[in-house]
């Protein structure tokens, strides 16, 4: 990092409050929660269910009081809404064409699950028997999986894998748009199987999507589990709080420094500081407090509170390609757009919670592995029927559909690092992706793999078949004419080369970031909690979220998260494993 980033203590307003205010709180609790995302809002709940916890959960954004998080169709809406996201970027990647990649973030009660597509994907059972290999002790799938049904209640009711009364409501889409069902059949005529339930036994295969959508509303962690506990007297709530620092006596978090409402404020944690900020924000509050790898820190003349080489590194995330189709039939959502349209599906959203405004439309999904000798899913599937870009900020002027392709456990790794001592500014975000030949392969194949099956004959026939009397024809535009707006990927890319080129520059992120303080153990030299979600060298200070997966797992990230924070709850409150 160069000398122009740093910022001397003098000059910084942040270090003169740390080093001549005299140490006083504002408030005291027993548990002080710095991040009301995914995580945050789980633990809210859990902890302050005994009424003998004072609970303080801090955020640094607004409450998540507008329709357009809530209506599930409108995600789009908040990706780009800098008052709910922290509008992250990353460093210009050198392995895709030098492109700086963006990252939404939620800033917002809930997080990111404000601002996600909704779907629910817990990720194969060999994840999290790979965490307990990994030093991640007592996080094997079978000592998850109790915490992934506690969490769900699923409207299908309860299984051996399912949720039957936990606060986080799944469904299905019910969207009855025929493509939906033509992908599906077509990974199924392609040789790949079906699977009722990706969330339960068998993961591999094409099937529906679980959603966290309920009776038409985006169900994030704010509507399932921080809302019920708002009614406590035990559980305090300030928003619009950006956590400057962590407050210790020696080597012990006492409390938090928050700015709030132009004051700096600090609220003190009898029983604990818990970190729940996400990938990102997460190992940009320990750096700031002194917490990580000793070289960083002294670069910017941050006093060392411990060093934690681990802190900000191991970072993953999923990248995925997107295969875009012209339909010359309107079943896509395409017309659902135009605004004489879009006026009565609105209305209809805000009377009744029903119509294509309900969902978040992305109702299927596959998983399948990419060759032999590869022990499960390594390739993800998303279908959208509607044609898009830019992370939804443009859409393609057609009838056409979508088709999202990525790898699931990319071997590169990237690092969130300081870019000053400014709170306020954006860390450095450099993710590495496609840094390693293992994960330029894997996506090369993935989308040799599509365009050979899903893509054009067996989507093609099978759109036919299930569209009874209507005939139905997809015409294929992967060719070089600008006039689409759509993914080209021309006939004449055939080679490894070609097909690298083109990833590297249509490539995108998934929204996964993930592993940046991860979870080993205490001779694991980049590990930073260990089993119990304690920082190493540090007491009465946790983290509880995301950051702390050893590694990436094979599916979205948000169900995960919901897990963690539920079986960390227990941790915390020293209670069992629930069955």
């Amino acid at each position: 990092m160069s000398d122009t980033r740093a910022v001397s203590r003098a000059h910084n307003p942040y270090f003169q409050q740390r080093c001549f205010s005299p140490l006083k709180f504002s408030s005291t609790h027993d548990y002080v929660i710095c991040g009301a995302g995914s995580a945050g809002c789980v633990l809210a709940n859990c902890l302050s269910a005994n009424p003998e916890n004072k609970v303080l959960l801090l955020e640094a954004g607004p409450k998540d009081w507008t329709w357009k998080i809530h209506m599930p169709a409108a995600l789009s809406y908040n990706l780009w809404n800098k008052k709910y996201n922290w509008y992250y970027e990353t460093e210009e990647q050198e392995f895709m064409d030098n492109r700086r990649i963006y990252q939404p973030r939620g800033r917002v009660w809930g997080g990111s699950s404000s601002l996600n597509s909704m779907v629910y994907i817990r990720g194969h059972a060999y994840d999290y028997d790979r965490w307990e290999k990994e030093g991640a002790e007592s996080w094997s799938y079978a000592d998850c999986l109790p915490y992934f049904r506690k969490s769900q209640t699923h409207e299908l009711g309860p299984d051996d894998y399912r949720g039957g009364d936990g606060p986080l409501n799944v469904s299905l889409g019910k969207s009855d748009n025929p493509l939906y069902q033509a992908f599906i059949d077509a990974g199924v005529e392609a040789g790949y199987p079906f699977t009722e339930d990706m969330n339960g036994y068998q993961q591999e295969g094409f099937g529906r999507m679980d959603m966290t959508i309920h009776k038409g509303v985006r169900w994030n962690t704010a509507n399932a589990y921080l809302r019920p506990a708002l009614k406590r007297k035990n559980l305090r709530t300030d928003t619009r709080a950006m956590i400057t620092r962590i407050v210790f006596e020696k080597n012990r978090a006492v409390g938090v420094e928050y700015h709030c409402q132009s004051q700096v404020k600090r609220a003190m944690a009898r029983k604990g500081v818990i970190l729940t900020s996400g990938a990102i924000n997460t190992p940009q509050i320990l750096n700031l407090s002194g917490i990580g790898n000793a070289e960083d820190l002294k670069k910017l003349g941050i006093p060392v509170q411990i060093h934690l080489p681990g802190v900000g590194y191991n970072l993953q995330d999923h990248l995925d390609v997107s295969f875009q189709q012209e339909c010359t039939q309107p079943l896509s959502l395409y017309r659902s757009l135009k605004w004489w349209n879009m006026v009565p599906i609105g209305v209809r959203w805000f009377l009744t919670r029903t119509g294509p405004c309900a969902t978040g439309h992305i109702e299927a999904g596959g998983f399948i592995r990419s060759g032999e000798g590869i022990s499960h899913p390594n390739i993800q599937y998303h279908f959208v029927p509607l044609a898009y870009k830019d992370h939804g900020r443009v859409t393609v002027q057609r009838e056409a559909f979508q088709v999202h392709v990525g790898s699931l456990r990319a071997t590169s790794r990237g690092y969130v690092k300081l870019k000053s001592l400014d709170p306020y500014d954006h860390p450095i975000i450099n993710p590495n992706y496609l840094s390693t030949e293992e994960d330029r392969v894997e996506l090369r194949d993935a989308v040799r793999l599509t365009r050979k099956y899903s893509i054009r004959k067996l989507l093609r026939h099978f759109v036919e078949k299930n569209c009874s009397q209507r005939l139905v024809y997809f015409n294929s535009v992967f060719t070089e004419h600008i006039q689409t707006g759509m993914f080209k990927l021309g006939d004449h890319i055939q080679t490894d080369e070609q097909i690298d080129a083109w990833v590297r520059q249509n490539a995108d992120t998934v929204y996964h970031p993930s592993c940046t303080c991860k979870m080993g153990a205490e001779d694991d030299p980049m590990a930073v909690v260990n089993s119990n979600t304690e920082v190493f060298g540090v007491e009465n200070l946790r983290i509880v979220d995301a950051s702390i997966m050893p590694s990436i797992v094979s599916g979205n990230l948000n169900g995960p998260t919901v897990m963690i924070a539920e079986k960390a709850a227990d941790i915390i409150l020293g209670k069992s494993t629930t069955a």
